[in-house]
Formats: C-alpha cells, sequence, structure tokens
C-alpha cells in the first residue's frame, strides 16, 4: 500500500494528527496494535485530563469536542498546594484574568473516543487496526513500514505516535533519556460528602502523595502515589478498606469517601527523546515527549506538538514540496523543542523535591509554598500561564 504519510499509533496524538492532514490533500494510514472496536470504544482508563483553553479550542476546530458529551467536562476554579502539615499553601484562582477557569476536566477515555469519532468519513484516511509494526527503514527517497502479517506500506515520512516506550522510535536508532522515580500512580474516582466547589488540590505527604481532581457533581478523581509495594497494597484492599484509606490520606477533607470506579496503576517513568527526527522519520506525542504527571502536561503538549507538525507538513504540501525533506522536520523538531524541553526540565526537579524525604528537600518544599504564599504577581503569573498552557494537576505545576 502506497501513502503519503504512515502514523504509527492511533492515540491521541496519532489520531489528531490524521484529523489535522485531513484537507491536505495526503493519503493518510494510521497503523494500531489494538482491534477498531476498542479504539472506537476505549475502556475507562482512570485518567482525567485536564484541558486548556489552548487544548479545548484545538479539539473543538478538530471538530471532536463537540462528540464530548457536554455534561461532562469539569472546571477547575482553583487550585492549590499542600505541604505535609504545614500550614502554608500554594492558592491559585482564576480572578483578574481572562477566563474564569484554570482548564477543564475530561476523561482520557472519551477524549479518544472523540478524536476516533472526528475521523469517521475521513476521505484520505485508512485505519489499519489489529496489526503492529515489525520494521521500519527509510532511505533519501521514502519509507518502508512492515506490518506483522507481513504487509509492506510505503510512505514519504513515517511518524511514531506509539508511547513513551516507542519501539518504532528504538527501531530508528532514536534514543530517549528516562527518568524511572520508582513511584505508580493509582488513579480512580471517588464520591464525597462534602462538595469540592471545583478546587483541585495537590497535597504531598511525607512518603506519598494524594491529589483531589474536582469531576461533575461530588465526586473527584483520585490519584495516590507511592512506592511499588505500597501501591501494590493499595491495589489489593477491598473497596471499603481502600475507601478508609483515601479517606485517611485526605485527613476527612471532603467527609467520607466511597470508590466509584475501578483502579488504575501507571508507573511514574518520564522519557525524553535525543532527537525528534531522522531520515523521513518523526516523533509526536509521548514517542517525542513523556512527561512526569506532576504538572500533567503531556497530553497538551502532544496536542500542541502534532498541530505544529501539521502546519509545517500542510506549508509544504501546499506548495507541492517534499513533506519528508530534513527542512521541514528540522523546523518541527526546533520549535516542539523550544516548547517542551523547559518545562520537561522544570517538571523532573519538581518531582525530586517532593518525592525526596530528606531534611533538605522538606525544606525545600517549606520555602517554596511560603515564598508561592507571599508573592500575588508570580501567582498570577502562573495563572496565566495555566490557562495557555495547563496541565491536568495544575497544583503541581505551580509549585
Amino acid at each position: 500500500m502506497q501513502f503519503d504519510i504512515v502514523i504509527v499509533g492511533a492515540g491521541p496524538a496519532g489520531m489528531a494528527l490524521a484529523r489535522s492532514l485531513a484537507e491536505s490533500g495526503l493519503a493518510i494510514g494510521v497503523v494500531e496494535k489494538r482491534t477498531e472496536d476498542a479504539i472506537a470504544d476505549p475502556a475507562f482508563d482512570g485518567r482525567e485530563i485536564a484541558l486548556t483553553h489552548n487544548s479545548m479550542a484545538l479539539l473543538q476546530a478538530l471538530g471532536a469536542w463537540q462528540h464530548i458529551p457536554p455534561e461532562v467536562p469539569s472546571p477547575m476554579k482553583a487550585a492549590r498546594v499542600l505541604n505535609g502539615g504545614s500550614p502554608y499553601a500554594l492558592r491559585f484562582d482564576t480572578a483578574g484574568h481572562k477566563h474564569d477557569t484554570l482548564g477543564k476536566l475530561v476523561p482520557n477515555h472519551l477524549i479518544r473516543r472523540a478524536l476516533y469519532r472526528s475521523i469517521q468519513g475521513q476521505g484520505n484516511l485508512d485505519l489499519l487496526c489489529g496489526r503492529g509494526v515489525t520494521a521500519v527503514s527509510t532511505d533519501t527517497d521514502g519509507a518502508r513500514v512492515t506490518l506483522e502479517d507481513g504487509q509492506t506500506l510505503s510512505a514519504r515520512l513515517v511518524v511514531a505516535a506509539d508511547t513513551r516506550f516507542s519501539e518504532t522510535r528504538r527501531r530508528q536508532g532514536i534514543p530517549a533519556v528516562m527518568h524511572d522515580f520508582g513511584k505508580v500512580m493509582i488513579v480512580c474516582a471517588v464520591e464525597h460528602e462534602q462538595p469540592h466547589e471545583n478546587v483541585a488540590t495537590e497535597w504531598f505527604e511525607h512518603g506519598h502523595t494524594i491529589a483531589m481532581l474536582p469531576m461533575q457533581g461530588n465526586r473527584s478523581s483520585a490519584v495516590l502515589t507511592d512506592e511499588g509495594a505500597k501501591a501494590d497494597r493499595l491495589m489489593a484492599m477491598d473497596a471499603d478498606a481502600f475507601s478508609a484509606e483515601v479517606t485517611r490520606r485526605y485527613r476527612g477533607r471532603l467527609g467520607q469517601m466511597r470508590l466509584d470506579s475501578v483502579r488504575h496503576a501507571y508507573p511514574l517513568v518520564a522519557t525524553y527523546a535525543v532527537r525528534f527526527a531522522a531520515r523521513r522519520f518523526v516523533l509526536v506525542g509521548d514517542s517525542a515527549v513523556g512527561m512526569h504527571p506532576v504538572t500533567a502536561q503531556g497530553f497538551n503538549l502532544g496536542l500542541q506538538g502534532q498541530d505544529t507538525l501539521a502546519k509545517a507538513i500542510r506549508r509544504v504540501a501546499g506548495r507541492g514540496g517534499d513533506i519528508g525533506a530534513p527542512a521541514v522536520l528540522r523546523e518541527y523538531e526546533m520549535r516542539h523543542r523550544a516548547a517542551t524541553l523547559p518545562l520537561w526540565l522544570a517538571t523532573n526537579a519538581i518531582a525530586r523535591l517532593y518525592v525526596e524525604e530528606s531534611l533538605p528537600a522538606r525544606l525545600a518544599r517549606e520555602a517554596t509554598l511560603r515564598l508561592g504564599a507571599g508573592l500575588p504577581l508570580v501567582r498570577g503569573a502562573i495563572v496565566s500561564h495555566l490557562q495557555r498552557g495547563g496541565a491536568r494537576r495544575v497544583a503541581s505545576t505551580a509549585a
């Protein structure tokens, strides 16, 4: 099969890129190991994504936003960061800012479903599901992608969008810097007695972290971060014991809590590709930058990155140029690296600061809270940044 572009991976970044190129006149193939049924109606995975205003605008332009039920997005009107039993807290709200929210929380699986629905009827797109990739080769003239069933796809450009542990990236010999934080993140929905008032909270307790992200009604997305063995015990608890443990860890601030979904566990590993492009090959989404969820910029940066790449491709295609030319890929790499590297480094520094339990680290955390609480101009600048670039766990970004 002959395409102009082959995208490996039908996650949010890959699907968004395919949709972004709908009017480009280019033939696009999207290869995905999962079945089409799994893509069309993805299962609940526990993750709530805090979409920034920019990300919501992009999803609207892609025709995906209207496929998210209007009653689902939950506004985040404020955020706060707590550290152990400290009386100091970083607080952020939207007073004096352009928007009346920091962002809106939407379940990850519903965003994926909406993106799938947005590509239905797209004439320049073939979705090749249920088949993995076994080889990718490129030369100056083009690229070839070999599938598990032996079929070969030819293209002018191959795009890897297959997770932060991308096998496609590895096959192209592109290394990635990896930080394994030795922690596990458990995510689930909980019901609670008292209203959250649309405030997101990140609480760095000694030895573990708990976040509460406001959902519709008296429900929140609970995010518990702990060491592997402790996380295993949390996952093994029955619903009543787990509910009691979440209530205890949150010190009853929202009253009694009750587990309201299945639990999912994810290792905390951040990755950053040494290069975003090679000969007729380019990385988008988590394949390029896999963020630590403490600032939860991953989804928003992935959506922004595919938009940057799509604009460069459309511009070149519009004048009949080579969409896989080195200059095109260098432009994307330069722009996306400038947009992601400072934040990736800062996020990892924050993560290390808040998981370290030494006395200097605890003192540094306390100093951070004191400094931020006393500088309203700094808080205002952070809120403006969040409204432009946002995060699922905005409170931690602020820290």
